[in-house]
């Protein structure tokens, strides 16, 4: 132990009066400096190596809760626009002061409580609240990207049945296992026209249109799902409904919006 103490005493004797590269060297041609002292007291040795750690994750926990409050006061200094399209699809009035906007996969667990999230928000601010759903169908999840020209063919034959379409899948989010038969069927229970939903399904109408979504939600740097935008203020997953309170609240503090 002693050997091993004298060589750490020698080496930080050395530190002051040595370059960095001749530092360098000498730890590689003589890496027991390091090993023995380490052997000689292993327990001090993990004792600093913990606190370390524990000081590197709280420093970037902090640059983090800092570059988080830097984005979101940008936010609302400079919102995030969404294309609204001449034929949106709203939920909710159309006029009203608050516009949600989602970024979904069908297929996505984490989408699942995002949509008990947006039902329980349509129900706290009826008449003041518009939502409105777009596609982030993810690679790895391969019934998503069905379920979406499901809802997009049915919504060119009604709004309303593409919306209790798009709430029986997130009612019954497992059964989405069952692939384009379990799709066929929700769709059959709202009587849509089948013949025409067959085609329009696969048709470049709806695929343009989703692509466009993905295409948007990239732009805006969403590349998990959910994602949202509430009056352009970005919000990077499911968050529960307190969150969303939250930012409504400021919005109202800050004169953005009337309620």
């Amino acid at each position: 132990m002693k050997s091993s103490i004298l060589l750490v005493m020698a080496l930080v004797m050395a530190v002051a009066c040595t370059s960095k590269d001749d530092l360098k060297k000498m730890m590689k041609e003589n890496p027991e400096i390091i090993t023995e002292a380490i052997e000689a007291n292993p327990e001090k040795f993990i004792d600093a190596l913990n606190n370390a750690v524990k000081a590197a994750q709280e420093g970037q926990g902090k640059k983090r809760e800092v570059d988080e409050k830097k984005a979101l006061e940008d936010s609302f200094n400079n919102p995030v626009l969404a294309e609204i399209r001449s034929d949106e699809s709203f939920r909710g009035e159309k006029d009203a002061p608050i516009t949600l906007i989602e970024y979904s996969d069908f297929e996505c667990p984490f989408c699942s409580r995002g949509f008990n999230t947006v039902m329980e928000l349509m129900e706290k601010y009826k008449g003041k609240i518009r939502f409105a759903y777009k596609h982030l169908p993810l690679s790895f999840h391969p019934q998503a990207m069905p379920a979406a020209q499901y809802y997009e063919a049915i919504r060119l034959q009604s709004e309303e049945k593409a919306w209790q379409f798009h709430d029986a899948i997130y009612k019954n989010q497992r059964a989405l296992q069952n692939g384009e038969k379990f799709l066929k069927e929700e769709a059959k229970k709202l009587k849509v026209d089948m013949a025409k939903l067959a085609k329009d399904v696969k048709s470049e109408v709806v695929q343009k249109r989703i692509d466009a979504d993905m295409a948007e939600a990239a732009k805006f740097g969403f590349q998990g799902t959910p994602g949202f935008l509430l009056n352009g203020i970005p919000v990077k997953g499911a968050y529960p409904t307190q969150h969303f309170d939250d930012l409504i609240s400021e919005l109202k503090k800050r004169g953005k919006i009337t309620l």
